[in-house]
């Protein structure tokens, strides 16, 4: 009888972490995260470059274009590598002003081995704002601000 109770104590943790997990909030307005360039592409052509709808792929409930099957095969080994910090928002943007911003997918920065994607329109280019503040606090900024910012809808 012991064993049914534990049994059943532990299912319910199961279905109840499952059910109330939060998911984390990606920036996909037009379907896809960054703006539909292929995320490999940042690390191994060092540019973006635009995916192609023949190749897709979903991980965590977000879709991906790529520009080539071998670049999607390289995503599928380690997607986690090439997922954009902070659910694709801007960098800077969660970093200095605690918010979410969307983002212009050809600004952006590898740092660390991360890719970061930046807000960038007319006079307002945030990628410049990255580096020429402290760029290492502001990682450590957007760190801890996406902790808070990453299930929230905007």
């Amino acid at each position: 009888m012991n064993q049914i109770k534990q049994f059943s104590l532990l299912l319910l943790l199961t279905i109840s972490s499952t059910f109330f997990a939060q998911k984390t909030h990606y920036n996909t307005d037009n379907g896809f995260i960054a703006e539909g360039f292929d995320v490999v592409s940042y690390f191994v052509n060092e540019k973006p470059v635009a995916g192609n709808s023949k190749f897709q792929t979903t991980f965590d409930d977000i879709k991906f274009k790529f520009s080539s099957e071998e670049n999607l095969a390289v995503f599928n080994k380690d997607p986690k590598k090439y997922i954009p910090q902070y659910g694709g928002f801007c960098a800077y943007a969660i970093a200095a002003k605690k918010t979410k911003m969307d983002i212009d997918a050809e600004s952006y920065e590898i740092r660390d081995g991360k890719l970061y994607l930046f807000y960038n329109a007319w006079f307002s280019n945030k990628l410049e704002n990255w580096k020429e503040e402290d760029t290492a606090e502001l990682q450590k900024k957007g760190d801890k601000n996406w902790k808070e910012l990453k299930h929230k809808k905007n």
